[in-house]
């Protein structure tokens, strides 16, 4: 995987930690829940109803409350593994999930844990989320396309993760080792991270997840199956059109071109995929009847001939990205698999020679968060956030006045909160078509980060968790909001 992950931030933040913090503390394990004596980084909270919470965060940490977050104590997990996510089907059952493959399992409502062997912690696979649908079935997520799931309480996971075949665009970029594996019906796994996973719970069915690279899906069977969202915002422009054979474009198309780009070039989130394509006849003059190696040459030098144009009307170069680039080592793929280069063809085949220009979605993305089965929100790197109206099909972009890290974001009817790195929190009375900061006196101030956030059933109550312990706690419905922990200090002011 690159570039900003949520494996790096989780890796940023328990280094911070380390550097700041003493945690000898924590070798000495309790074996009965008691007092907080350490305030540990929280990266997760559920509250399955009104009265009844749990946090988990770094070092294994793991707080409950009965009632409403008001107060807390500190759960035995016998761990010293960082905890990423936690979700409780009711106020006494509920996973947390980890470093490592760690799945841990609770029925007192967090009081205690005890660890569920599954297949990932044999990968060394971290998980990043964790959806409880009720006490028996809950789906997990996490690196390296990791989607797993129980329908036993998480005596058995099994596994659903994303996995590369011989017709899926990675598998050209696999190692022979790795090809090899494909080919002979192995699995090998997708190189994306998933971030997070959300369900309703019973009586619903209905589950979303997301992660790198603008991944969505949604389930309508409980996590059983998953369905790709469409997010709104892709754009594409006719292909630039080349002569037979000819590797320059007319220049009536750089007009066409630094406009499409005009309108992108604000909009980090968003990547452009460029193309190239051939005829019928000059796959078969130049590819199959010719050298492959001339056909490739042809093909990227029209690419590169576009990409040029792009970059010099202002996009980024990371932010062009070739697709279907020519197989220059082709002939190590035929012997084991005699009809890669035709499907390699198949796939250039196009009405007339030329380059394809399209937007790309490529957030990153962290959080999912749904109120009801049609209002749903996702929050993201770089103050981007998307909401939905229709069960997660289909997705819209909005964006906060910051270009910062939206760890977290929730709703309840008529007011979404969105938090943050950096103290950051912006609060929408439109469904997160727009965002504002929150009136003077409503928020405490704070500079570090807000890592979840999440709401009672009925949305009176909710709870923000993040940096040192720091939960926050509202009960009327996030507009107003007071610290519960770590205890008030003689500085700490609230405006």
């Amino acid at each position: 995987m690159t570039g900003f992950s949520l494996s790096s931030y989780f890796l940023l933040a328990s280094l911070a930690l380390g550097l700041v913090g003493c945690h000898e503390l924590h070798l000495d394990y309790s074996q009965s829940p008691g007092e907080i004596v350490l305030f540990d980084d929280l990266y997760s909270v559920s509250m399955p109803d009104s009265d009844h919470a749990v946090a988990v965060g770094y070092y294994g940490s793991a707080y409950f409350s009965s009632d409403g977050g008001s107060s807390w104590s500190q759960g035995v997990t016998e761990t010293l593994t960082p905890l990423y996510k936690v979700s409780m089907a009711d106020a006494l059952n509920g996973w947390a999930v980890g470093q490592r493959g760690l799945i841990l399992r609770t029925h007192d409502g967090g009081a205690h844990w005890e660890r569920q062997p599954n297949l990932k912690e044999n990968e060394g696979v971290h998980l990043f989320g964790v959806a409880a649908i009720d006490k028996d079935t809950a789906v997990a997520i996490g690196e390296w396309g990791t989607r797993i799931r129980t329908e036993d309480g998480g005596k058995t996971w099994v596994d659903h993760s994303f996995t590369v075949s011989e017709t899926h665009p990675m598998f050209q970029w696999l190692s022979p080792f790795e090809q090899d594996k494909v080919r002979n019906g192995e699995t090998v796994y997708e190189d994306v991270g998933l971030n997070d996973v959300y369900c309703l719970g019973s009586p619903s069915l209905r589950c979303w997840l997301i992660g790198e690279f603008g991944y969505i899906f949604y389930s309508e069977d409980a996590g059983k199956t998953w369905q790709k969202s469409n997010i709104e915002g892709s754009r594409e422009i006719s292909p630039v059109r080349f002569e037979f054979n000819e590797v320059e474009f007319d220049a009536d198309y750089i007009p066409q071109l630094n406009a499409f780009v005009e309108e992108i070039v604000d909009e980090g989130h968003l990547n452009v995929a460029v193309e190239g394509v051939a005829t019928e006849a000059e796959i078969q003059r130049f590819g199959r009847e010719g050298d492959p190696f001339d056909f490739f040459e042809t093909l990227e030098a029209r690419m590169q001939e576009v990409r040029t144009v792009l970059e010099d009307a202002g996009l980024q170069s990371e932010r062009v990205r070739l697709r279907g680039q020519p197989p220059w080592d082709y002939e190590d793929y035929l012997e084991k698999d005699s009809d890669f280069l035709e499907r390699y063809y198949a796939g250039r085949l196009f009405d007339y020679p030329g380059v394809k220009v399209r937007v790309i979605q490529n957030p990153i993305l962290f959080t999912v968060r749904f109120r009801d089965e049609n209002h749903g929100m996702i929050s993201g790197l770089g103050g981007v956030t998307l909401h939905t109206r229709d069960g997660g099909r289909n997705w819209i972009y909005s964006k906060i006045d910051r270009k910062m890290a939206v760890f977290s974001v929730a709703s309840v009817e008529g007011r979404a909160i969105a938090v943050g790195e950096k103290g950051l929190v912006r609060v929408s009375t439109d469904g997160g078509k727009s965002w504002r900061r929150p009136e003077e006196g409503t928020f405490p101030k704070t500079f570090t980060f807000m890592r979840d956030m999440d709401f009672d059933p009925s949305g009176r109550v909710g709870l923000v968790v993040g940096q040192a312990g720091r939960i926050l706690r509202s009960e009327n419905a996030g507009h107003e909001w007071v610290s519960v922990l770590p205890p008030p200090q003689p500085d700490d002011q609230e405006g």
